[in-house]
């Protein structure tokens, strides 16, 4: 890591996914990203459960036993491990192909039937699932200055100090005009173009099925005033630091994504949820057991009273239910 000035996407690729990065680094994350945040993933093994009744879902509907799941920004592969021991519970046979798709590299004792890689495989036919994998594409950040022009804002490596650089320009500048515009002096935004693109690059290796992106999320006149880039170390928000200490992460314009993969690929179909809908079309729910329950089956009724509850952190308002989850629906092309 060096002392030199840089915009904000050119450190925080550098202290994410360099070779001494964040993600890269077995010294710096020896426990992955679940050891300094918690997604729903690490909440509770109901996400996984709502995953493998999405992929049957898919399935069904691709008329197909065999299907892919990508996971894309798999961690540790987690979320798959997960599917596949709620698909093996499951009365119906689905033959699933798993790839987990991620820059650190494979952690021991993961399920051989899964394969590892750094881009998602092309042309797979299946669900395409990214949780909480947009929000570490690193973007540049833009600040209006004391006249309201939009500066790029550039941060030191070593201590994370920011200071005003050129004027947002060109395609950076339409962005924020059409996705995030900015006017009284000090308002921020982070300019999402490169999350747009890797988006619309990941719906686009799917020959036919399902792209699911879940991410923090907020959509056009409802951005926040200042920008979301914080940081994460060992459980806890920290400042954003592009060192290679923490992580790097800041919501996600899924609206802008959106439309993205609608200017690609008119025969895409979109929907932008949020989680406790989603989940709770995939039958997570909150509600609690009957408390008659304890009295026939007192082990049965304190399972049922835990999940209910980890439903509840799966679906809160105020916390991972407001996730949004952007859906994409392609269809197989024409005679295919």
């Amino acid at each position: 890591m060096t002392d030199e000035w840089r915009g904000w996407r050119e450190a925080a690729q550098a202290a994410l996914y360099g070779d001494e990065g964040f993600y890269r680094s077995p010294v710096r994350s020896p426990k992955g990203p679940a050891g300094h945040f918690r997604t729903s993933v690490h909440a509770s093994p109901l996400f996984a459960t709502a995953v493998a009744e999405l992929l049957t879902g898919i399935a069904r509907e691709l008329d197909t036993g065999t299907v892919a799941l990508v996971d894309v920004g798999a961690g540790r592969g987690e979320l798959l491990s997960g599917v596949l021991d709620a698909l093996a519970a499951r009365p119906e046979g689905v033959d699933v192909t798993p790839y987990a798709v991620e820059v650190a590299a494979r952690p021991p004792g993961l399920d051989p039937r899964i394969k590892w890689c750094a881009q998602p495989p092309a042309g797979v036919t299946g669900l395409l699932f990214a949780n909480e994998w947009l929000d570490n594409v690193p973007v540049e950040v833009a600040e209006a200055d004391a006249e309201g022009v939009p500066r790029y804002v550039r941060v030191r490596t070593s201590d994370g100090a920011e200071r005003l650089g050129a004027e947002v320009t060109g395609a950076d500048a339409a962005w924020l005009e059409r996705w995030w515009p900015l006017s009284a002096p000090g308002e921020r935004a982070e300019i999402g173009r490169p999350r747009d693109a890797a988006w619309a690059g990941a719906v686009g290796s799917l020959r036919a099925g399902l792209a699911v992106a879940v991410d923090y999320t907020h959509v056009r006149g409802g951005r926040p005033p200042f920008g979301t880039l914080t940081g994460f170390r060992d459980g806890h928000e920290v400042r954003p630091v592009p060192d290679g200490s923490c992580d790097l992460t800041a919501h996600v314009a899924l609206d802008a994504c959106a439309a993205a993969v609608a200017r690609v690929r008119a025969d895409v179909s979109c929907q932008l949820t949020d989680q406790r809908t989603a989940l709770h079309r995939l039958g997570v729910g909150g509600d609690r057991p009957p408390l008659s329950l304890a009295a026939t089956d007192p082990a049965g009724y304190v399972r049922a009273l835990a999940a209910a509850g980890e439903a509840a952190e799966l679906t809160a308002r105020g916390g991972l239910g407001d996730f949004g989850w952007l859906l994409h629906r392609v269809g197989p092309p024409e005679g295919g």
